[in-house]
C-alpha cells in the first residue's frame, strides 16, 4: 500500500513539472514578441520624431522672416506717425489763425449768429409737437441744422437759411390762425395707419372723420385718441368737417397741441360708471344691488298708495260704501252695525281700521332697513379698503403711493355708493310713509266721526 501511495506521488511531481515547463516556454514566446513589438514601436517614433523637429526648424525660419518684416512695418509707421504729427500741429495753428481771421471778419454777426441760435432753440420745443408740424413736416430737423450750425465756429449762415428760419416762425404764426383741411396719414387705436383727410383747427385741435387726434414729434403723424370726448363734442367735430363756411360750434384744447394736453387728460379721466366699476368690487355691487332693490320696492309702494288715495278719494265723495279701498270697508262695518252703542262701534271700527293698515304700511320696514344697511355696506368696504392699503404698505413700502390708491379708492367708492343709496331710499320711505299716514288719518278721521254722530245721535234720545 505504501508503495502505491509512492507512486502516485511520484507520478504527479511529475506532471506538476511537465506543466511548469510549458507555461515558463509560453511566457518567454510572449516575453519575446512584447520585446520586438517595444522595438519596432521606438524605431517608429524616432522617425516622427526627426519629421516633427524638421518641420518645426522650417516654421521657425518662417517666423523669424515674418518677425523681420513686422519689424521693418512698425519702423515706417513709426516713421509716418510722426510726420503726421506734425502735420497735424501745424494744421492746428493754421486753423488757429483762420478761426482768428473769421471771428475778426464776422464781427458783430457773432452776437447776431447767438441771438438765432437761442431764439432757434427756443422755437424748436413748439414745432416739435405742434399741430403745423403735422401738416408741414421736417421743420424741426431744419431748425435742428439751423441751430448747429449758428453755433459753429467754421461754418457760417447764409441769408437763404435765416429767411428759412425766419418764414417758419411766420408760418407758424399765420397757421394757428386758420381752418384748413388736408389729407394725412393717422394711426389708429388698432395700430395701422389709415389715410384720412384731417381738419385742423389752429395749432389748438385736429379732427378726422369725427373723431380728435393727437400729434407728437417723436411719433412723427398724428394719431386718433384712444378715448374720445362725450358725443356732444363728437358731433360737433362731423359739423365742423362738414361745414363749408360761417360758424361752427365746436370744443378746442385751449392750450393747443403743444400746452399741458387738457382735453387729451380729461377724456382719459374715467367716468363715474368706470371708477364705479373698476373701484366698488364686490361690496360695492352688493350696495348697489340692494339700493336698486330698495328704489324699485318705494316706487312699487308709492304707485300703490296712490291709487289707494284716489280710490279712498273717490269714496269721500260717494255716498255709498264700497269694498274695492279701505275707507269703503270701514264704513260697511259702520252700516253692518246699526245697533251697536258707541263703545261696541269704536271697537269694531278700531279693529277694521287695524285690520287695514298693515297692508297700507307693506314693505315700509325694508325699506327702512335697506337706507340703514347701505351706510353700514359703505363703512364695510371702507375698512376692508383700508386693510388692503395697510397689507401694501406692508410688502412694498409707503415709497409709491399708485401702489396704495386701488385700495383707498375701493375704500372711498363704497362709502360714496353706501351714501348714494342711503339718500334715496331714505326719501322714498320718508314719502310712502307719509302716504300711508294719510290714508290711515282719513280712516281715522271718518271713524271717529261716526262715532261722534253716533254718541249724538244716543244723547238725542
Amino acid at each position: 500500500m505504501k508503495k502505491i501511495i509512492k507512486i502516485s506521488l511520484l507520478s504527479i511531481s511529475v506532471l506538476l513539472s511537465a506543466a511548469t515547463t510549458q507555461v515558463f516556454a509560453q511566457d518567454a514566446s510572449s516575453l519575446s514578441s512584447l520585446l520586438d513589438l517595444v522595438e519596432e514601436d521606438r524605431v517608429a517614433e524616432s522617425a516622427e520624431y526627426r519629421q516633427r523637429l524638421q518641420q518645426f526648424e522650417q516654421n521657425a525660419s518662417q517666423q523669424q522672416q515674418i518677425l523681420d518684416t513686422t519689424n521693418e512695418r512698425i519702423v515706417e509707421q513709426e516713421q509716418l506717425q510722426s510726420q503726421l504729427s506734425d502735420e497735424f500741429e501745424a494744421n492746428e495753428i493754421i486753423m488757429a489763425d483762420k478761426r482768428e481771421i473769421l471771428r475778426d471778419r464776422r464781427g458783430d454777426l457773432n452776437e447776431l449768429f447767438g441771438t438765432l441760435q437761442g431764439v432757434a432753440g427756443d422755437f424748436l420745443s413748439n414745432f416739435e409737437n405742434s399741430l403745423i408740424s403735422a401738416q408741414y413736416p421736417g421743420r424741426s430737423e431744419t431748425i435742428e441744422a439751423f441751430i448747429e450750425k449758428a453755433g459753429s465756429t467754421i461754418n457760417q449762415l447764409d441769408i437763404g437759411e435765416i429767411e428759412r428760419f425766419w418764414f417758419f416762425m411766420q408760418q407758424e404764426l399765420v397757421e394757428s390762425a386758420r381752418v384748413v383741411s388736408y389729407n394725412a396719414d393717422i394711426s389708429l387705436p388698432t395700430g395701422e395707419i389709415a389715410n384720412r383727410s384731417v381738419t385742423r383747427v389752429g395749432l389748438y385741435n385736429a379732427v378726422s372723420e369725427g373723431e380728435y387726434l393727437s400729434y407728437s414729434g417723436d411719433i412723427g403723424h398724428l394719431q386718433v385718441l384712444p378715448r374720445q370726448p362725450d358725443s356732444g363734442k363728437l358731433s360737433a367735430a362731423s359739423d365742423l368737417e362738414a361745414a363749408s363756411s360761417g360758424f361752427t360750434k365746436f370744443g378746442i384744447d385751449p392750450t393747443g397741441g403743444v400746452g399741458g394736453q387738457v382735453m387729451a387728460n380729461l377724456v382719459n379721466f374715467p367716468s363715474v360708471e368706470e371708477q364705479v366699476r373698476n373701484n366698488s368690487g364686490t361690496i360695492g355691487f352688493i350696495i348697489i344691488g340692494v339700493g336698486i332693490v330698495g328704489i324699485v320696492l318705494g316706487f312699487f309702494r308709492l304707485l300703490i298708495l296712490s291709487l289707494v288715495s284716489i280710490k279712498v278719494r273717490s269714496q269721500l265723495k260717494s255716498g255709498k260704501p264700497s269694498k274695492g279701498n279701505p275707507l269703503g270697508r270701514v264704513l260697511l262695518v259702520a252700516e253692518s252695525n246699526p245697533n251697536a252703542d258707541t263703545e261696541t262701534l269704536e271697537l269694531k271700527l278700531g279693529e277694521a281700521i287695524l285690520q287695514e293698515t298693515p297692508a297700507l304700511e307693506a314693505m315700509l320696514t325694508l325699506i327702512k332697513m335697506i337706507a340703514t344697511i347701505a351706510p353700514l355696506g359703505g363703512l364695510l368696504g371702507t375698512v376692508t379698503g383700508m386693510i388692503d392699503v395697510f397689507q401694501q404698505i406692508t410688502v412694498y413700502g409707503a415709497g409709491d403711493p399708485t401702489i396704495m390708491a386701488g385700495g383707498i379708492s375701493s375704500a372711498l367708492m363704497t362709502t360714496v355708493l353706501g351714501i348714494v343709496v342711503a339718500i334715496p331710499t331714505i326719501f322714498m320711505h320718508t314719502v310712502v310713509k307719509s302716504r300711508a299716514d294719510n290714508i290711515i288719518h282719513v280712516l281715522e278721521e271718518q271713524a271717529t266721526g261716526m262715532i261722534a254722530q253716533k254718541a249724538e245721535s244716543s244723547m238725542a234720545r
